[in-house]
């Protein structure tokens, strides 16, 4: 069911598109922590450190497919808010050949050079060849990736944020099966938990494809939707590309951050491993909200409605805030408990540093609501090349503190780094969008 965003009440709309959203993202992160819990339970501390050091570089690559989805889906958003929807096909079957192009050379290539860049990365000899095992399956994996995130990208631009997540809770549900056949009945490893992965992404995509091509009537193709235009690939490319890039600045600041802890042994990844689980559960609901904003934008500046964008961006802005404090509030109480799901009650020194960085993150949560909000209702506008140079903030800040700090300080830095990340990203992201928000009302860089 598709739906405007147009009109009504701004924060009314906001939860109700974020809290489906959230719900999904939830799930997923619970299919993700279910690996972690059987990785670690079952296989032990080691496969636990071996899936936690692939975290940075999976976030590179997979992250770098997430953007470019992302990106692809708001010409969509902005045609649909402008009912023009001969062009909102047109851009849908041209995003789909820029998809399997992209598809096809990122499969390539990661899964040719996956040890290599496992080796640069300074991964411990002890863990390497479990990093490999589970982070080959996860790159071979980049078709189903794609398909998912493109279809969710075009049914979220379209106002459903509900049916994505029907298909993700079924493909979590598939997930969960699959650890327990492939890692403790059919006992795989690590590779066991990357294919549960693979295989109920692709379940999920392959949903999605099936309910859209019978559900929504704006997404009736023809076969001349799908021929290839130089102005329609131009324009994918110059919203999917700087989104894309911005997730892989981000992310390269990450893999040196990583390469920093890697150093400090597999003891120090495993506590990262943990905490990162761990806080990415609470990160859920600023993904939902970037999300959101992003559509809610695309939508509005596609029907020209500039006020409406600043008073969605005032109302997610209070829902992030309030949750934050609910969710630090949860971490200082609960968070030590938790963080047995993953780790062994006999691991202390693990569990102590785990919910150091846990904690550390937890204090700096409202700033990571204006990095998504912001960032997203930007991109949402059209100006994802602008909205990149965050991601160059957040990768000086990391890869910084990974090349700079973690040597001196040790494991306290590496708390930080996420902080001092989205601090950074947002001195830049809070005049940005003041200045795009002028532009708009000017009338200016709208497409």
């Amino acid at each position: 069911m598709t739906k405007e965003m147009t009109h009504g009440s701004p924060m009314k709309l906001i939860l109700g598109f974020t809290i489906p959203l959230l719900f999904g993202n939830l799930f997923q992160q619970f299919y993700s922590m279910v690996d972690t819990i059987i990785v670690g339970r079952v296989l032990g501390t080691g496969p636990l450190a071996a899936v936690g050091s692939t975290g940075s570089v999976t976030f590179l690559i997979i992250g770098f497919c997430l953007g470019l989805c992302s990106g692809f889906a708001i010409p969509v958003a902005q045609r649909f808010g402008s009912r023009d929807y001969d062009e909102l096909r047109r851009f849908i079957g041209n995003a789909v050949w820029l998809c399997v192009g992209f598809g096809a050379l990122l499969t390539l290539l990661t899964v040719v050079f996956c040890r290599n860049i496992l080796e640069l990365m300074g991964t411990p000899a002890d863990i390497l060849d479990d990093a490999y095992a589970y982070l080959v399956i996860i790159f071979a994996g980049i078709p189903a990736t794609f398909l998912y995130n493109m279809l969710a990208g075009i049914q979220r631009a379209l106002g459903d944020s509900r049916t994505p997540v029907v298909f993700l809770v079924i493909a979590s549900v598939i997930n969960i099966v699959l650890d327990v056949v492939l890692i403790v009945l059919i006992p795989l490893g690590v590779a066991g938990a990357a294919l549960a992965t693979v295989v109920s992404q692709l379940a999920a995509g392959l949903a999605c494809l099936v309910y859209a091509s019978r559900h929504y009537e704006v997404l009736r193709m023809s076969r001349d939707d799908f021929k290839l235009r130089a102005p329609y690939v131009r324009r994918l490319i110059g919203m999917g590309l700087p989104m894309a890039l911005q997730t892989s600045i981000t992310a390269i600041g990450s893999v040196i951050l990583q390469a920093s802890v890697n150093s400090l042994g597999s003891q120090a990844v495993a506590s990262v491993t943990a905490g990162s689980k761990l806080y990415m559960f609470f990160a859920c609901a600023y993904d939902a909200m970037g999300v959101t904003m992003s559509t809610y934008s695309g939508q509005n500046i596609g029907a020209r409605k500039i006020d409406r964008i600043g008073q969605g961006v005032k109302a997610c802005g209070v829902v992030g805030i309030v949750y934050s404090v609910l969710a630090l509030l949860v971490i200082v109480f609960f968070g030590k408990w938790l963080l047995l799901l993953f780790v062994d009650a006999s691991e202390t020194a693990i569990l102590a540093a785990a919910y150091q960085y846990l904690l550390t993150s937890g204090l700096f949560l409202i700033p990571l609501t204006y990095v998504n909000v912001l960032r997203l209702t930007i991109q949402g506008m059209g100006y994802s090349r602008l909205a990149m140079f965050a991601g160059v903030f957040e990768m000086v800040a990391r890869g910084g503190t990974g090349a700079l700090l973690v040597p001196a300080f040790g494991f306290a830095a590496a708390c930080f780094a996420g902080p001092i990340a989205w601090l950074m990203a947002d001195s830049f992201l809070i005049p940005a969008y003041f200045h795009v928000i002028r532009r708009a009302r000017r009338g200016e860089g709208l497409y």
